[in-house]
C-alpha cells in the first residue's frame, strides 16, 4: 500500500503532552495518528463523543436512545408536520430551561 505525508496543525503544549503520552503508549505520534485514521475509517465514525456543551451530551444520548429504539418498532415513521411539531416543543423547552438558568 502506497504512503503518504500528511501535515496536522496543533497548539505546541498539546503536541507536546500528546507526543509524552504516546511514548507512555509504546508508541509513537505517527502510529497513534494511524490507529486513529484507521479506526474512523473502519468504524465510520470519529471513535469518541464530541460536544460543544457537556450539557447536550443527554440530549444526544437520549436522540440515539430514541433511534435505536424507532429502528426496532413497529411505529409508523413521523411525517414532516410531526417531526416540525417535535423540534418546536424540543426548543421550547431548551428556551424554558434557559429562563430558568
Amino acid at each position: 500500500m502506497a504512503q503518504v505525508s500528511m501535515t496536522v496543525r496543533m497548539d505546541a503544549g498539546v503536541k507536546a503532552r500528546f507526543e509524552e503520552l504516546c511514548s507512555q503508549f509504546g508508541m509513537s505520534v505517527n502510529t497513534a495518528m494511524n490507529v486513529f485514521a484507521n479506526a474512523v475509517v473502519r468504524k465510520r465514525m470519529i471513535p469518541f463523543e464530541i460536544s460543544a456543551n457537556p450539557s447536550e451530551d443527554k440530549v444526544l444520548s437520549d436522540f440515539y436512545a430514541f433511534r435505536r429504539e424507532m429502528a426496532t418498532s413497529d411505529r409508523p415513521e413521523l411525517t414532516m408536520e410531526e417531526i416540525n411539531e417535535e423540534i418546536r416543543l424540543a426548543r421550547e423547552e431548551m428556551d424554558r430551561k434557559k429562563g430558568a438558568v
